[in-house]
C-alpha cells in the first residue's frame, strides 16, 4: 500500500505545526526564516501532489493508490485515502496556488501602521501593538488550509471527509478576520470581524446540516448490512440494488449534503457570505477563499450527490439549473455595479460558480467535463486577476474603483497583467475558461436548450464588468494619487508569470486536464444512469461513404 496520498497530506499539515513553533519575533530576519520554511513546505506539498497526478492512470481504476488505517472500529470510520482524476487534477492546483499565494502575502503579515485609535499599551507605548500580526501565524494557518483541503479531495470515507469539510473552516475565520485587508479604512477591523462570523456562520449551518444526512445515510446503510462509511462500498452497493433508499429518504439526504455544499459553491441565494468574505480579506486570502476552498463544494457535488443519490440528483436537476442560472446572471448584474474592486471579484465569482454548478447537472459528458475543467481554470484566471488587483491595491491603499485612473501610463506591465485576467475572465477564447465555459454551455444546451440559452448573457455581462474596471482603473488620465506608482517588482511577477503561463497553455491546449477527468465524469454519469442526448438532427451516411 502506498503512503503518497499520505504524505501528501500530512506534509503541509507538519508544516503548519513547525512554522507556528518557529519562534516569534519582530526582526526581518526572523520573518524572512518563517516564510521561507512555509514556502518551502508549500514547494515539497507540490512535488507530491504532482507525482499523484503523474502516478495516476485515466484508464485505471476508479480510486487508485488507496490506502486506508482503522480509526473509530465500532462505527466503521477508517482514514481512507484515494484519488480519482477529477480529485488528483483539484489537488494539484491547490498545490500550485498555495505558493504563489504565499509569494503574494510576504508582506501581508507584517507589522503595519497604527491604527488611527490605537491605544497606548506597556507593551506598545506607541499604539502599533493592535496592527502587529504574528508571521508565524499567518503563515502556519495557510499550510493548515492547504492540507484540510487536499484530504478532502482524496477522502474516499464518507465520515474523514465530513470532518475535513468543517475543520478547514477555523483556519479560514481566522485568516479573513485575523489578517484582513489594511484597506478598509478605520472601521476594517469591525468590517473584517463580521465577514469571518458571517463566513463561520454559514458554513456551520452547511455543515450541521449535511452532519444530520451523513447519520441518516449511516443509520439506513447500517439496517441493510452497510455499517460503512466507505464511499465505493456504498456507492456499489447502491449502484446494484443492494443497498436502497425510499423516494422520500434519498430526497432528503439528497438535500442534506446538496445544502452543505450550495453554501461552500457558494449558490445562490446561499452566496451571500462570499463578498464580505472576499471583500475583507488579503488578496491572498481571497484567492484561498474562491479557488480553493469553494472548489471543495462543487467537487463534493460530483462525488457525493452524484455518487450516493442519482435518482434524487436527476429529479432536483432542473431546480438546480434554475438556481444556477439566476446566479451566473444574478453575480454578473451585480459585479458590473460594484465600487470595490474586491467585491466585483466575488459577485463574478458567484457568475463563474453558477455556470460550474449548471455545468455538472446538465447530466452530460460536456458539461460535466466542461464544469470540472472549469473549477481548475476558473481557479488559475481569477487567483491571476485578485492577486494583481491586490498588488494595484497595496499600492494606492484603496479598494475603491473610482480612486484609480490612467495606471497603465505609470505602471504598463501591471496593467498588462491585469488585462490578461480581466479577458480571461470575459472567457476570451484563447484563455483558460474559455474552453470550459464552452463546454458547459454545449452540454447544457443539448439537454436543456433554454436553460442554455439564458446561461449565455452571462458572457455578456461578464465582458460588461470585466472591461469596465479595467477601463475605469487602468485607462484615461492619469490621476494625482497613482502618480508615481511602482510596476511590479520581481517576486510580484514571479506570482503573476505562472498563472498568466498556464491561463494561455490551457487555452490553446486543454487535453492533459480533460484526458485526466475524463473517465472519472464518465463513471460519474454511469452511476446516475444518464447519456448524452441523441442529436436532433443525426447524419446519414450514403452509400458512397459521404455524409449527408
Amino acid at each position: 500500500m502506498s503512503a503518497l496520498l499520505t504524505a501528501t497530506c500530512a506534509v503541509p499539515a507538519a508544516g503548519a505545526v513547525l512554522t507556528a513553533a518557529l519562534p516569534a519575533g519582530s526582526t526581518e530576519a526572523r520573518r524572512s526564516t518563517t516564510k521561507a520554511v512555509a514556502l518551502g513546505v508549500s514547494a515539497v506539498t507540490l512535488a507530491l501532489a504532482a507525482a499523484v497526478a503523474a502516478q495516476f492512470d485515466p484508464h485505471g481504476d476508479r480510486y487508485q493508490l488507496t490506502e486506508s488505517y482503522s480509526w473509530i472500529r465500532s462505527f466503521g470510520i477508517t482514514f481512507s485515502l484515494g484519488v480519482d482524476g477529477i480529485g488528483a487534477v483539484l489537488a494539484l492546483l491547490t498545490a500550485v496556488l498555495v505558493p504563489i499565494v504565499m509569494l503574494a502575502s510576504w508582506h501581508d503579515a507584517d507589522p503595519g501602521p497604527a491604527a488611527p485609535a490605537a491605544p497606548a499599551t506597556p507593551d506598545a507605548p506607541d499604539g502599533t501593538f493592535e496592527n502587529r500580526r504574528r508571521t508565524q501565524g499567518f503563515f502556519a494557518l495557510i499550510l493548515a488550509v492547504e492540507a484540510m483541503v487536499v484530504v478532502a479531495f482524496y477522502a474516499t470515507d464518507i465520515f474523514v471527509f465530513y470532518v475535513f469539510f468543517e475543520a478547514m473552516l477555523i483556519p479560514m475565520y481566522f485568516l479573513i478576520g485575523g489578517f484582513g485587508d489594511r484597506a478598509g479604512g478605520p472601521e476594517s477591523a469591525r468590517q473584517r470581524s463580521y465577514a469571518a462570523v458571517k463566513f463561520l456562520l454559514y458554513n456551520l449551518l452547511g455543515g450541521l446540516v449535511m452532519l444530520a444526512a451523513v447519520i441518516g445515510l449511516y443509520v439506513i446503510a447500517q439496517d441493510q448490512g452497510f455499517a460503512t462509511f466507505d464511499l465505493p462500498t456504498l456507492s456499489s452497493a447502491i449502484a446494484d440494488g443492494k443497498l436502497q433508499f425510499s423516494g422520500t429518504a434519498s430526497k432528503a439526504l439528497f438535500l442534506g449534503f446538496f445544502f452543505a455544499f450550495a453554501v461552500k459553491a457558494p449558490l445562490w441565494p446561499l452566496h451571500t457570505w462570499l463578498p464580505n468574505a472576499m471583500g475583507e480579506a488579503t488578496a491572498g486570502t481571497a484567492v484561498l477563499i474562491t479557488a480553493v476552498v469553494d472548489k471543495v463544494g462543487t467537487f463534493a457535488m460530483l462525488r457525493f450527490c452524484l455518487g450516493l443519490f442519482p435518482d434524487a440528483s436527476k429529479t432536483f436537476a432542473p431546480a438546480i439549473l434554475v438556481l444556477s442560472v439566476i446566479g451566473i446572471i444574478y453575480g454578473a448584474l451585480l459585479a458590473v455595479g460594484q465600487k470595490d474592486i474586491k467585491r466585483l471579484v466575488a459577485y463574478a465569482s458567484i457568475s463563474h460558480f453558477g455556470f460550474i454548478i449548471m455545468g455538472i447537472f446538465a447530466l452530460t459528458s460536456q458539461g460535466q467535463s466542461g464544469a470540472t475543467l472549469y473549477m481548475v481554470n476558473h481557479g488559475i484566471s481569477t487567483a491571476a486577476w485578485m492577486l494583481v488587483a491586490g498588488f494595484l491595491i497595496s499600492r494606492r491603499g484603496s479598494r475603491l474603483i473610482a480612486d484609480y485612473g490612467g495606471v497603465q501610463k505609470v505602471a504598463p506591465v501591471l496593467a498588462g497583467t491585469f488585462l490578461v485576467g480581466s479577458l480571461a475572465t470575459l472567457s476570451l477564447p484563447g484563455l483558460a475558461p474559455f474552453v470550459s465555459e464552452f463546454l458547459v454551455l454545449v452540454g447544457t444546451f443539448t439537454r436543456y436548450p433554454a436553460i442554455g440559452i439564458v446561461a449565455t448573457f452571462g458572457i455578456v455581462l461578464a465582458a460588461l464588468y470585466a472591461l469596465l474596471l479595467y477601463q475605469r482603473t487602468m485607462t484615461g488620465p492619469v490621476k494625482a494619487e497613482v502618480t508615481g506608482m511602482p510596476d511590479l517588482k520581481v517576486r510580484e511577477l514571479a506570482v503573476v508569470a505562472p498563472l498568466v503561463a498556464l491561463t494561455i497553455l490551457l487555452g490553446v491546449y486543454p487535453k492533459p486536464i480533460t484526458d485526466i477527468v475524463n473517465p472519472a465524469v464518465n463513471a460519474t454519469l454511469s452511476q446516475v444512469h444518464r447519456t448524452d442526448p441523441a442529436p436532433a438532427h443525426p447524419v446519414a451516411a450514403t452509400s458512397g461513404g459521404e455524409q449527408k
